[in-house]
């Protein structure tokens, strides 16, 4: 009987990765996406709208305090009125407010839309993680939240020849292409929000798409655990949110978002500067080459800490190669070295994220996953907000290679801080599970 249940539970779990996690990654590639065109759309968005270096890096920034403000309500509404209704009402509205950017043409519209722009979103990534929660078992997370992932670097690949393209076009309805390009890549996520509703489904039990046997093993996996989890951790929001493991989880996210938004945001002038030409389609094409090392490398990276368990020591492991990769991108005086640089701190900063989620998912369950991983989620975006202002803070003391000098100290404080995390005991495996993670 085991090995029936345990035959039905790998058959559910292969049927929903190849139902759930595509459709996810496109929801993810398009909510990055909206993030970082920003940084596309920097040079001719400051000229036509005689932007500041330094109020764009603020408004660039602000987007996340509004994304922080709203979070931990958002999730738990989630939790409530379930994923389909939630993460589809999330899409539409993000969508939205993404495209009238559009609309911008001073600094103050530039931070009240950003503003929005973050309360429309929050609560999307801490609601997939707390949705892929209920869906996958421990012993695999790693690698499914690493696929979900993969929607980060595909946005900065696809998205980055698609925006460059949209740059280069020529007043299309009588739009600036920089407008042009927030109306096409904003209404793109409405649409998809839309689909999410008739798509997407609020758990296994619910999912007439599996087999009888397939839902029954699934749901009594994931209830399993859930119980597992609540004998480790907190039980309640309250109580999640003052837990000290939360709280440091928190503090490690915030500093690895330092270290992400601090590149994505500057990546193509990056680029631009050492290729000598603007941000178009060439730069747009170059600048996905970091991106596709990215998905390989978190692939591969994903896979053998599930394999080994140590997902603690590969996290730290990882946000090291960052911090190494982030570092030579100041001293890359050609093209190939810069790009070689990048894709060193891309597969560092991207892999390490996955392999963070499981610590907190380890030992969070029901509402108190909702609270605590919204709450990480919230606080570690705020990162976002630091990193353009502590760039350009560097930068302006120290001169133009402190910037990401500095990015890349912040980095390493966050591999320390993960070699210094204790999480909860590992769990009891399953006879049809894995090994379970170990610290």
């Amino acid at each position: 009987m085991a090995t029936h249940d345990g035959s039905a539970l790998q058959r559910a779990i292969g049927t929903a990765r190849v139902r759930i996690l595509p459709f996810l990654i496109l929801m993810y590639l398009l909510a990055f996406l909206d993030r970082a065109n920003v940084g596309f759309a920097k040079n001719v968005l400051q000229a036509d709208t005689g932007l500041s270096d330094a109020a764009f890096a603020f408004g660039a920034g602000v987007f996340f305090v509004g994304y922080a403000i709203f979070e931990v309500p958002s999730n738990l509404l989630m939790h409530r009125f379930g994923a389909r209704a939630w993460i589809s009402r999330i899409m539409i509205t993000w969508g939205i407010v993404s495209a009238c950017t559009a609309f911008v043409h001073d600094a103050s519209g530039f931070y009240l839309q950003r503003v929005l722009l973050g309360l429309a979103e929050a609560g999307f990534f801490p609601g997939i993680i707390l949705y892929l929660t209920n869906w996958f078992p421990s012993s695999i997370r790693s690698q499914t939240v690493g696929a979900f992932y993969f929607g980060f670097p595909l946005a900065l690949m696809l998205g980055s020849p698609v925006s460059g393209l949209l740059l280069d076009t020529t007043n299309p309805f009588n739009l600036l292409p920089w407008q042009w390009l927030f109306v096409v890549e904003g209404l793109a996520a409405s649409v998809v929000g839309v689909i999410a509703w008739f798509y997407l489904t609020d758990g296994p039990a619910k999912a007439s798409w599996l087999a009888d046997d397939e839902r029954e093993a699934l749901v009594a996996a994931v209830r399993a655990e859930d119980a597992q989890k609540r004998a480790h951790g907190p039980v309640s929001v309250t109580a999640a949110l003052c837990d000290g493991r939360v709280l440091m989880c928190c503090l490690i996210y915030f500093v690895m978002q330092i270290a992400v938004y601090g590149v994505v945001f500057y990546l193509p002038t990056r680029i631009a500067a050492v290729a000598g030409g603007h941000v178009g389609t060439k730069v747009g094409l170059i600048s996905a080459i970091p991106w596709v090392a990215a998905i390989v490398g978190t692939f591969i990276v994903t896979r053998l800490a599930d394999r080994t368990g140590r997902h603690r020591i590969w996290a730290a492991a990882m946000l090291t190669l960052a911090a190494l990769g982030i570092a030579a991108s100041t001293q890359a005086a050609t093209l190939p070295a810069a790009v070689a640089a990048f894709c060193v701190a891309a597969i560092g900063f991207v892999s390490v994220q996955p392999l963070f989620w499981t610590l907190p998912s380890g030992y969070l369950a029901g509402l108190a996953a909702a609270g605590g991983i919204a709450l990480i989620n919230s606080i570690g975006n705020l990162g976002g907000f630091v990193a353009p202002n502590l760039k350009a803070a560097a930068e302006r003391w120290a001169g133009p290679s402190a910037g990401m000098l500095t990015l890349a100290v912040v980095a390493l404080i966050g591999a320390g801080l993960l070699l210094a995390f204790r999480p909860r005991p590992r769990l009891a495996a399953s006879p049809t599970s894995a090994p379970a993670a170990r610290p």
